[in-house]
């Protein structure tokens, strides 16, 4: 493979994949807001992720574009934050879907991140789920673009766990302080993939022409609140755990910036379409996956 080009790719799970990936590509273009700069075969180039410019360039000769782009969902779910978070994502789907029918020659793979809600099956049980929303609207927008040259694949990620990124650091500390106990009734189901894993499925998703539209991003494992909880606990070798009620979480959220929902809604999704095609989890199990992360 030749040339890589990452939308969104200065974040925990972009800098995870120019990891893997600069050894096996001989050019690779991320598309960041942030000012351009050159650093060995990784070239930044500035785009607003909204409107087509210069940077449409890029994407001609590709073989891959991988794209990331949008708000963190780590604050407070706020009219101007959901619309942010939202529009974010959309607006970037929607441009680079523009900017690939532009080129002589458009990408061979496009991966597309979405939302693992989407997936969960049993959905009325959240009430309201604005990260459903947000998902089932991003995957829309990826759709909406007819690009025939171009392989389409959506990533509906669950939560990553990673040993300096994601969604396990938080959850370690606080049970490090004590405080990792069951959250809210600890009922909810919580789907979670390795980031190692995360990176592998990429690549599965390039090399493997049969893999087309949404694929579910997680370990075949997914855990209880209360179970995971208590598995990291284990792992960490602390003796206990406080609980954490809604009511406490709201509070927490609100003073702290976060959105209480990321915690108490349920996901319970299933790599069904991955396992099919043969991909093999390096950590399959959640014990493996802590094991290997918290050291």
């Amino acid at each position: 493979m030749s040339k890589l080009v990452i939308a969104g790719g200065t974040g925990f799970l972009g800098n995870e994949l120019l990891d893997f990936y600069a050894s096996k590509f001989t050019a690779i273009v991320v598309l960041t807001r942030s000012k351009p700069y050159q650093t060995k075969n990784i070239n930044y180039v500035q785009w607003d992720a909204k409107t087509i410019g210069t940077w449409h360039t890029c994407l001609n000769n590709a073989d891959v574009l991988i794209n990331l782009t949008g708000k963190s969902v780590d604050c407070r779910f706020t009219k101007k934050n959901k619309e942010l978070i939202l529009n974010s994502r959309i607006d970037s789907t929607l441009a680079l879907g523009k900017a690939i029918n532009l080129v002589d020659t458009p990408p061979k793979v496009w991966l597309n991140a979405s939302s693992a809600a989407i997936s969960h099956p049993n959905k009325e049980e959240n009430g309201e789920d604005f990260m459903l929303d947000v998902g089932l609207a991003w995957e829309k927008a990826f759709g909406s673009i007819k690009n025939y040259n171009t392989r389409k694949v959506a990533l509906r990620i669950s939560l990553v766990f990673g040993k300096n990124g994601g969604a396990l650091v938080p959850l370690k500390k606080i049970a490090q302080f004590g405080l990792g106990g069951k959250q809210g009734n600890g009922n909810q189901m919580v789907s979670w993939v390795h980031i190692k894993d995360f990176v592998s499925i990429t690549n599965f998703a390039i090399e493997n022409s049969k893999i087309i539209g949404p694929i579910v991003v997680a370990a075949p494992d997914a855990k209880s609140n209360k179970k995971l909880m208590a598995t990291i606990r284990k792992t960490l070798k602390v003796p206990f755990g406080l609980p954490a009620f809604a009511w406490m979480l709201k509070i927490g959220g609100f003073i702290i910036g976060t959105e209480p929902s990321l915690i108490l809604n349920s996901m319970n999704v299933y790599p069904e379409k991955l396992l099919k095609n043969g991909f093999k989890f390096k950590y399959a199990t959640l014990e493996a996956a802590l094991k290997n992360l918290i050291k």
